[in-house]
């Protein structure tokens, strides 16, 4: 790449977050080779996702809305295409570059909650912090703030089969919120969880967006994706519909 055309991707991405764009996406594609079939799971995807949105990625099984979700969130790269965050070009990065990105900008949430089984709740959040060599008293603070932001303070010690489902998808929200994360990323984060608990977890994530956060919420239900502003519905690898609905 010339030096010329370098500068102009920094300018774009500087541009972005002026702009308060967290999220965009030019033309991403992401392609498998099936021996000698090419499988296009993303194709072609443009997104914009601004500072505050609370927005459902939404689309039936076979869509293209995990691997989506997957270079969203760095844990996978694109084929070609560009994707910023935060106006950093992700999709230019180095694996280690990708790791403190994700440390850094993006707080995940998933269906099976990943958490280690015989830490603390509170040992539990602190991980993210521990990773970016936070001090041991620097992260006690941020794990507790984070723990008390989710409703969690009288759980603090307990280990994740002393806790309900929804307190472990609450502790693994509060592990998600505790580096201030540029975007929340919830994966199916009610899957595993009854409809009452689920409706708990979702009135959580309202009052995490009514708080400034940016969530972008990956499901195939219908019901979960209504919880969002704005539904992006994937099929075949393309963004077919982009609706606000609230």
């Amino acid at each position: 790449m010339s030096a010329v055309a370098e500068k102009a991707l920094i300018e774009r991405g500087e541009q972005l977050k002026r702009d308060g764009i967290v999220i965009r996406t030019y033309d991403l594609w992401k392609t498998y080779v099936m021996g000698d079939q090419e499988i296009h799971a993303v194709s072609g995807v443009d997104v914009e996702i601004r500072k505050g949105e609370y927005v459902a990625i939404m689309g039936p099984s076979g869509s293209g809305k995990s691997t989506l979700m997957n270079l969203i969130g760095c844990l996978d790269t694109p084929t070609k295409g560009q994707y910023y965050i935060n106006g950093n070009l992700v999709s230019e990065m180095t694996d280690d570059e990708l790791a403190r990105i994700r440390n850094k900008e993006i707080g995940f949430v998933f269906q099976t909650f990943n958490l280690l089984p015989r830490a603390s709740s509170l040992h539990n959040v602190e991980l993210p912090l521990i990773y970016a060599g936070m001090s041991a008293a620097d992260r006690q603070t941020k794990a507790r703030a984070a723990m008390k932001a989710v409703d969690l303070e009288a759980r603090m010690d307990h280990k994740p089969n002393e806790l309900s489902g929804g307190q472990r998808q609450r502790v693994a929200v509060a592990r998600a919120l505790v580096n201030n994360p540029s975007i929340l990323l919830a994966d199916e984060p009610t899957g595993n969880l009854d409809t009452a608990t689920g409706n708990e977890i979702m009135a959580l994530f309202e009052r995490l967006h009514e708080q400034g956060n940016t969530i972008v919420l990956v499901t195939h239900e219908h019901d979960i994706a209504q919880h969002a502003y704005r539904i992006i519905h994937i099929r075949d690898g393309k963004v077919e519909k982009d609706e606000k609905i609230k």
